[in-house]
């Protein structure tokens, strides 16, 4: 009988070791109980199809140009991080503004040169909300809104350029390291790519440290308006060139 107990305690004894590294694992990581791996599956893949759709919407309504714009990527990715924000947040109150915390030590120095593509990331923001959250029917619906009024605003801005005989008319913004004297640089590529130009301001952007300039220039056309971006920003030492197209009420 001793023989017969003793065999069967040692028989049992390695069933009833605990493992230190998988009980470290897993009170390390304990909230991952309560987690439902499918769920997360299907809303992480929605917002990826989401952000993409919203990536498409931006590229369709603000013209080639944005194909290569690096905010069609990172309107994919805010869709996809917010939505995974917004599981890990879940119900919990003190979880939510440890993450808001977080994120407000978070600068971003990029100036946004239309207004469109910052409504663009906050449309990527509420709808990785909406999905994190577990709502599906929310972002299906405002979709086709907000393609139809970006569409319709895109044409109507479009129409409202300002197109004289002396070509189209476009505000012109020149960023530039300080300290670098590019003046004739950028003189010689206005009277090679313009029609016409004209200083408007001079000032200093992105806090002081940088040096900025802003003409009122005349294109022939879109050809015209690419070679000037691109031969401005071939200029050791601009740091940003941006070119709009001046809308008819003299915006």
């Amino acid at each position: 009988m001793l023989m017969i107990q003793a065999a069967s305690d040692a028989q049992a004894s390695p069933l009833s070791v605990a493992n230190p590294f998988t009980d470290w694992i897993h009170q390390s990581f304990s909230s991952d109980s309560h987690v439902d791996a499918g769920d997360i599956s299907i809303r992480m893949g929605a917002a990826l199809a989401f952000g993409l759709l919203i990536a498409l919407i931006y590229r369709l309504t603000r013209g080639p140009q944005a194909a290569k714009s690096p905010l069609v990527a990172t309107l994919v990715l805010l869709t996809v991080l917010l939505a995974m924000t917004t599981i890990v947040i879940g119900d919990n109150l003190a979880r939510a503004f440890s993450v808001v915390g977080a994120l407000s030590i978070v600068r971003f120095r990029t100036i946004v040169s239309d207004t469109r593509d910052t409504a663009f990331v906050i449309f990527s923001v509420g709808v990785g909300l909406a999905v994190g959250a577990g709502f599906l029917v929310v972002p299906l619906i405002a979709m086709p809104f907000a393609f139809v009024a970006a569409y319709l605003f895109h044409h109507m801005l479009d129409a409202g350029s300002v197109s004289t005989a002396h070509g189209t008319t476009c505000l012109l913004t020149v960023r530039i390291e300080l300290g670098r004297r590019v003046d004739d640089e950028i003189a010689a590529l206005l009277s090679r790519h313009a029609v016409r130009s004209a200083l408007r301001g001079i000032g200093t952007a992105k806090l002081g440290d940088a040096f900025e300039q802003k003409f009122d220039v005349s294109v022939a056309d879109a050809t015209q308006m690419r070679a000037l971006s691109e031969g401005l920003l071939a200029i050791d030492g601009v740091k940003f060139v941006g070119l709009e197209r001046a809308s008819s009420n003299g915006g």
